[in-house]
């Protein structure tokens, strides 16, 4: 006979309260000819909503959250990191947050998500930088600026690389953000390609002009046997607050009303044509579509293929 008492809650077994590990943070899928792996950098926390997207009142925001379930005092964002075979070269796109820590401690875990994917960063042929921020070039070389990606060539905006490697801005408000860029740049200065708005820089990806979020910022068309996705980078953070009200300001936009007008643009595209989009930095794995919704957009997350590719 049970010895609970009215109102108690049951104990699981000791054996079912044994932490467990979690299962492998990758997801892979298909695209055209191509194949698609979708690894981690680790969750990303960037704290009150409120004091990160502005232009729209402290109460709407926690309102926008919690009809979605969403915690109203911590914005977390993930960090997508998908790596596409394709044309027969492996690109994957950015890099990370390396070894700093200032939007949590669970960040910096790409090298080990390429590892539990059976991904080698050495097998790596292209690094492709949406732009030069800490959590987007932050991984691209170790500490003691050895490329972390031995084999790759890295491909990013001319404008991205001038601003963000710009030494006389390291006093200014983005000081760590120029430090790291240098710091992970400048080591694999041999190696840069710079392409330009509308190119088709590799096999199958196209660069998008996405200027705001930085000024050099750009979005990616990835393509393969008439199948296509759009690689977002920054220009949305979040799948319901910028996606809801995309006007909204972030506050870690160089120019924020020009990234609002950006990313209204580039959205109502992607909407009309109904091509499916890649975000870093929605909920995992981030892969899905963009539909109008009112006087914004609501981001559509597509069903995980969990079949055997």
């Amino acid at each position: 006979m049970s010895s609970i008492k009215p109102g108690e809650t049951p104990s699981a077994p000791a054996s079912a309260r044994t932490a467990r590990p979690q299962s492998p943070y990758f997801y892979r899928f298909k695209l055209g000819d191509a194949d698609v792996s979708v690894v981690t950098d680790g969750p990303l926390e960037l704290g009150d909503a409120s004091s990160n997207f502005v232009g729209v009142s402290e109460e709407e925001v926690r309102r926008m959250l919690a009809r979605h379930y969403l915690p109203t005092d911590d914005v977390v964002l993930e960090q997508n990191v998908p790596v596409v075979e394709i044309g027969g070269k492996t690109v994957l796109f950015e890099t990370g947050m390396g070894e700093v820590k200032i939007f949590g401690p669970r960040t910096g875990q790409l090298q080990k998500s390429l590892r539990a994917a059976g991904i080698d960063p050495a097998s790596v042929d292209a690094v492709v930088l949406s732009h030069a921020h800490i959590d987007h070039a932050g991984g691209v070389c170790a500490p003691d600026g050895t490329p972390l990606f031995p084999n790759a060539q890295i491909y990013i905006s001319e404008r991205d690389f001038i601003d963000w490697t710009d030494e006389s801005r390291l006093s200014s408000p983005f000081g760590n953000q120029v430090e790291v860029a240098r710091k992970n740049l400048l080591p694999v200065r041999d190696r840069l390609v710079f392409f330009k708005d509308g190119q088709e820089f590799l096999p199958g990806i196209q660069a998008i002009a996405a200027p705001g979020h930085t000024f050099g910022h750009h979005c990616f068309m990835v393509s393969s046997a008439g199948a296509s996705f759009c690689f977002l980078g920054d220009l949305t953070h979040h799948h319901v607050l910028l996606m809801e009200k995309p006007l909204m300001e972030f506050a870690y936009d160089a120019d924020p009303k020009q990234s609002a007008q950006t990313r209204t643009r580039l959205l109502g595209m992607l909407a009309d044509q109904r091509i499916p989009v890649m975000s870093y930095h929605f909920a995992w794995p981030g892969f899905g579509n963009v539909g109008r919704d009112g006087d914004g957009f609501r981001y559509f997350p597509a069903p995980m293929q969990l079949d055997p590719l």
